[in-house]
């Protein structure tokens, strides 16, 4: 790969140490042969389990990809044992780095049991790159980690295309990467993965919340599906409800179930780095674990409360889908899924209706889904009967 540090690794000291105290065991077993190996017979890393030359290969198959990600301030260079970066190249006079780290969760197993392995490079990207911008920052470049059982160059290739994509998306270099073919770690077929991205903000220029007052309105980015949180409990009802994932969706039958559940998260930096840079956004939540009740508070003062009304837009129809599946109470929804809002902002009354047309003009699904009063740090999700498929008026509040 044209990354300036991307490695095969072996097997870690603890796998090593118990496979070689097997090894020794079996030496004594009297068969004449060590672990499938003669007594007289070489040993290879190969014959361990890693395949440098798969990694190899893997590293020359993925090297355009890298290099498509080039920005200023990076130019995705191959050898070397780091990848660097220009902040003064990049156009920075005083900046601050900002980094975040994630992985994609569970949503990883359903795309591993599906053969599904294209967009969860994309997930890597979004989980970070959103975090980054939430902070007022830029992301500027991006590092992954791959790790696997056996080195499958045609999935890992897949998975670092979503990866590249991702970065492209999101406007950064993918400058270095890691992959670990660790057998005994992970059981055959399965791979995880996780990222590293930094940005860079002008000092004095970072959304910290510190601007936020009673007053201010709330709006709310579309989000393009269940993105990357909550897939512990979308697992748990497909094995409990028998779901056909390779069907139809039962909500559009135009797209497979697995397609709908797998579908990218959405990257948000491109249509909010210019809004940000205007000065016209106090506060941005990036709405993932935890969902709308406990990230909005992340950005708040101690003396502000959000209220966020849930009939301001429509449930999409695959979180529709999730709550009637399991029978799964609003208030639940509301801190386990996005619920279809995937990026929360704060604007003053006067900037509203410019940033909305600005998001708008940017491809952005945009509702203003609420408002900030003075009270206890805090939000409060609440709807009227029907919202949210629910017979009665409904309110839900987290102190954050």
């Amino acid at each position: 790969m044209s990354l300036s540090n991307r490695r095969l690794e072996g097997p870690s000291f603890e796998t090593g140490l118990r496979q070689a105290q097997s090894l020794l065991r079996m030496s004594g077993s009297g068969t004449g042969r060590r672990n499938g190996l003669s007594e007289d017979e070489s040993y290879t890393y190969a014959k361990a389990g890693v395949d440098i030359a798969a990694g190899n290969a893997l590293v020359k198959a993925i090297a355009p990809l890298a290099k498509a990600t080039a920005r200023a301030g990076a130019d995705a260079s191959l050898g070397g044992f780091g990848g660097f970066f220009d902040l003064k190249a990049a156009g920075y006079r005083d900046p601050l780095l900002v980094a975040a780290n994630d992985g994609v969760g569970t949503k990883l197993k359903l795309a591993i049991d599906s053969g599904r392995h294209d967009g969860v490079g994309i997930d890597l990207v979004a989980m970070c790159a959103n975090d980054l911008i939430v902070q007022g920052a830029e992301p500027l470049f991006f590092l992954d980690y791959f790790a696997c059982a056996k080195l499958e160059t045609g999935i890992a290739e897949r998975v670092i295309a979503g990866i590249a994509e991702g970065c492209r998306q999101a406007g950064c270099a993918l400058i270095g990467g890691e992959t670990a073919e660790m057998p005994g770690m992970y059981a055959p077929g399965d791979y995880d993965l996780a990222g590293f991205c930094v940005g860079a903000v002008e000092r004095g220029e970072a959304l910290t919340g510190d601007r936020v007052k009673a007053g201010d309105v709330i709006l709310g980015l579309a989000s393009s599906g269940i993105h990357s949180n909550g897939f512990s409990l979308v697992r748990r009802l497909a094995a409990d409800k028998g779901w056909k994932l390779d069907r139809p969706a039962p909500f559009d039958r135009d797209r497979l179930l697995i397609e709908t559940l797998l579908e990218p998260t959405r990257i948000y930096v491109k249509s909010l780095l210019p809004i940000i840079r205007s000065g016209r956004i106090k506060a941005l939540s990036h709405v993932t674990g935890g969902g709308l009740l406990e990230n909005i508070p992340r950005v708040l003062t101690n003396d502000v409360h959000a209220w966020v009304c849930a009939d301001e837009w429509r449930m999409p129809p695959i979180m529709s889908f999730l709550q009637a599946q399991g029978a799964i109470e609003p208030e639940e929804m509301a801190r386990t899924f996005n619920c279809g809002i995937g990026m929360a902002l704060v604007v003053s009354p006067e900037d509203e209706t410019s940033v909305f047309n600005d998001l708008f003009a940017a491809s952005e699904m945009v509702y203003r889904i609420g408002y900030l009063t003075a009270g206890q740090r805090g939000c409060t999700v609440a709807g009227p009967t029907g919202s949210w498929t629910t017979p009665r008026d409904w309110i839900a509040t987290h102190h954050g």
